[in-house]
Order: structure tokens, then C-alpha cells, then sequence
């Protein structure tokens, strides 16, 4: 494969790198491929590797760099975050981000961060509220593709981010002039309201924004793509599609009024609908590598990771393993019905959401989206596929040719 011969040797430009044994694999100076296994090795095709490399050929920044296709390697990165390793990012992607993006915060701001997060997309305000924001924001836009002669699902979820971030700033400058907003259910804004009103705030008004904006860009771009994902399977999987469709007729017929939302103790029942989700994300790879950089020389399998690596971890290499998935690129549902779901929404097996201290804090946030969306969407309405639907990783998920549908109501 053309892009293995840009990946080199990491440790050869490291002194002493001659006298301390380095992880197995190919490389050179630039990058170096670890984890593959002596059949991978000599032809350089499996899906997970073939994935991985394709990724790698997107960043070409100058620095060494592990691609890590080893699960053992990417499981202890993530346990061992803020010890061993930390965040780290590509100069090309901080450049997009700013230098300064607390998405790079550390320890204690990192911390304090992540618990203002928690307090819109934690269980108890999912309980609460956003599930009923949620469905609503479903049935709209659902409503809204009827009568059309073809939809574009990626495009069309994830337009609702266009001119947020204005509606926000004008938003914030409005609770600044009229404090003490009172509501019925906590929104973002009343949590960045109290910490910039704070003797001390950890952040600044134009931080508060950047959060805003990278919690903007998680909820409409990867869960955007996770639905398109989705409803791709489900399109080419009729007999999944069939028994998602009972799952939730099921849901609505055992209510009073078939009409009325959706309970939280009937999302928690949503059993083979979480499978599905779960299924989805393990073949898509939405996030399909993360970065982290040793803070310390890492002595493991015998081999030494120098102080200062930085690390490409690439999640797809665990979910399509076949050792650890039979026939991994099967799109089955029901290989889960047997398994322990990851507890929050990570293990060593499934790193969709990344792990460690650093798992995505809208996790279930973005299972409860996609869930409700499915319930909406299955038991009012019918789709045909227009065209499209061919998923790429590049590196991030893209559809080529996009996805488009044709919706119509059930009778």
C-alpha cells in the first residue's frame, strides 16, 4: 500500500534509541505502524488496518508519531489518561480550533469543565427535560421532510447548526442584561451564566462560546452522521429494520394514549434499539482516531514508548477484530443481545466514544438522540432510499455521494 511507505521509524531519531528496544512494526522517521499481526504484515489488508492506514495518509504534520493498531496499547492509553499519557492534537487541527480551545484543558479545569458539561447531558437532566426537547425536535423535523422528492439525512440533521452560534452569543448578552433566569429545566446557558458571573471564573465570555460551539458541533455533526449511518443499515437490513419497528409498536401500544411522549422508563426499555446503536457505531467508526502523547517514557511488552510520542489511536482496529467480533463487518444487531452492553458507553472492546477519563461527556446524550429519532421515525413513517449511502473514512465519516431518502407516512 502506497501510504505504508510514508510510514517510518519513529525511534530512530531519538537518541539512544539504537539501545532500548522499540514496539514491533513498520515505520520510519516520521511514523511508525504498530500492532499488526505477521499475516497483516505481509499483504496489508484487513479492514481495520486498511482503515487505519487510509487515515493516516490524511495528516501529515511533522511529528513522530505511534499509529497504534495494538487493543491492549489503545485500552491502556485511555486508563492510564493524565498519568501517563494526555491530550494531544495535530497542528492542523488546532490551527481549526485555536491554541487556547479548552478542549486541550488538563487536571483540575479539565475536571471542573466536564462537571458544567454533565449538568446538561447528565441522567438526571436527560430524565428530566431533554428527553422531551428531544422527541420534540424529532417529530419537527420528521415532520418536516414529508412532501419532499428526496432528503439528504446527513445535510438535513445537522443544518440546524447553521447561525447558532450567533443566536448564542445574542442569547448570552441577553441573560447578562436580565439575570436570574427562570425555566423549567436547565439549559447551557444558565450553567456558563453562573460560572462567568463567578468572583473568579475559570473562563472567559469567548472560552464559554468555544465550549458552546465544540458541544454544538458534537451534538449536530457526529450524531448527524451516526443517524445516517443508521438508517444506511437499516435501509440494506429489513429484517432488523423489522424487528426495531415491533420493538417500538410494542412501546406504543401498551400506553393509554399511543400519542403521548415518551416515557423515560420506556427509553430504558428500548433493548434491541440500543443494540442497534451500539452495532452502528462499532461499524462506523464516527471517530475514527484519537490523539494522546506520552508525558513519560512507557515501558510495555517488553518495549519502550520514549517521553514526548504522540500517539494515533485508531478505534477501528478493536471493532473490526474478529477475535473479538465474529464476522466484524456484518452489520448484527443481535451479536449484542448476549454481551454486557459497555458500562457508560466504553470498554476495551468498544471505544466509539473514546474511554478513560476523557470519554465523550455527551455520550448519553447521544445514545438518547438517536434512540428517540428511531421510535419517531419507525412507528409514523416509511422511507425509500433515492440514492447514495456509500460511507467513507477520511478521516472522519463521510458519505461521497451523500444519503438520500424519500419519506412517506404510515398509513
Amino acid at each position: 500500500m502506497a501510504t505504508e511507505n510514508r510510514i517510518e521509524d519513529v525511534y530512530r531519531r531519538r537518541t539512544g534509541a539504537a539501545r532500548r528496544r522499540s514496539p514491533p512494526g513498520t515505520g520510519g522517521h516520521h511514523a511508525r505502524l504498530v500492532g499488526r499481526d505477521e499475516r497483516t504484515a505481509k499483504n496489508g489488508k484487513t479492514g481495520a488496518t486498511a482503515a487505519s492506514i487510509q487515515v493516516r495518509s490524511n495528516f501529515q504534520d511533522q511529528h513522530d508519531l505511534i499509529v497504534s493498531l495494538d487493543p491492549e496499547l489503545n485500552n491502556y492509553v485511555f486508563q492510564q489518561e493524565e498519568r501517563l499519557f494526555q491530550i494531544w492534537y495535530p497542528d492542523s487541527f488546532m490551527r481549526i480550533i485555536g491554541a487556547d480551545s479548552i478542549i486541550t484543558t488538563l487536571g483540575p479545569s479539565h475536571k471542573h469543565i466536564r462537571n458544567l458539561v454533565l449538568r446538561l447531558f447528565g441522567p438526571e437532566n436527560l430524565r428530566r427535560s431533554m428527553l422531551q426537547e428531544v422527541q420534540k425536535t424529532a417529530q419537527a423535523s420528521l415532520l418536516s421532510w414529508l412532501d419532499r422528492p428526496s432528503i439528504e439525512v446527513k445535510e438535513t440533521i445537522s443544518s440546524g447548526r447553521k447561525n447558532v452560534m450567533k443566536m448564542l452569543k445574542e442569547l448570552l448578552d441577553e441573560r447578562k442584561r436580565a439575570p436570574g433566569h427562570q425555566g423549567s429545566s436547565i439549559d447551557f446557558i444558565d450553567v456558563l451564566m453562573e460560572e462567568l458571573n463567578e468572583e473568579k471564573p475559570t473562563m472567559s465570555e469567548n472560552a464559554a462560546l468555544d465550549l458552546v460551539f465544540l458541544l454544538l458541533f458534537a451534538s449536530f455533526e457526529t450524531t448527524a452522521s451516526a443517524i445516517t449511518a443508521v438508517l444506511t443499515f437499516l435501509t440494506h437490513n429489513p429484517e432488523v429494520l423489522q424487528e426495531l419497528t415491533e420493538e417500538h409498536n410494542y412501546i406504543q401500544k401498551r400506553r393509554v394514549d399511543p400519542n403521548s411522549e415518551v416515557t423515560w422508563e420506556e427509553y430504558k426499555s428500548m433493548k434491541f434499539t440500543s443494540h442497534v446503536i451500539y452495532e452502528a457505531l462499532r461499524l462506523a467508526n464516527i471517530a475514527p482516531v484519537m490523539f494522546r502523547k506520552a508525558t513519560e517514557d512507557i515501558h510495555m511488552k517488553g518495549f519502550t514508548i520514549p517521553k514526548g510520542s504522540k500517539i494515533m489511536i485508531c478505534p477501528s482496529t478493536v471493532h473490526l477484530n474478529p477475535v473479538v467480533y465474529t464476522d466484524p463487518n456484518i452489520f448484527n444487531p443481535w451479536r449484542w443481545k448476549d454481551t454486557v452492553e459497555p458500562t457508560g458507553g466504553a470498554s476495551k472492546d468498544f471505544m466509539a466514544f473514546g474511554g478513560g477519563l476523557r470519554l465523550c461527556v455527551g455520550a448519553d446524550f447521544a445514545k438518547l438522540q438517536m434512540a428517540i429519532f428511531l421510535h419517531c421515525l419507525v412507528t409514523k413513517y416509511r422511507w425509500k432510499a433515492i440514492k447514495g449511502g456509500t460511507m467513507v473514512l477520511s478521516p472522519g465519516l463521510q458519505f461521497p455521494e451523500g444519503f438520500h431518502i424519500q419519506l412517506f407516512p404510515k398509513a
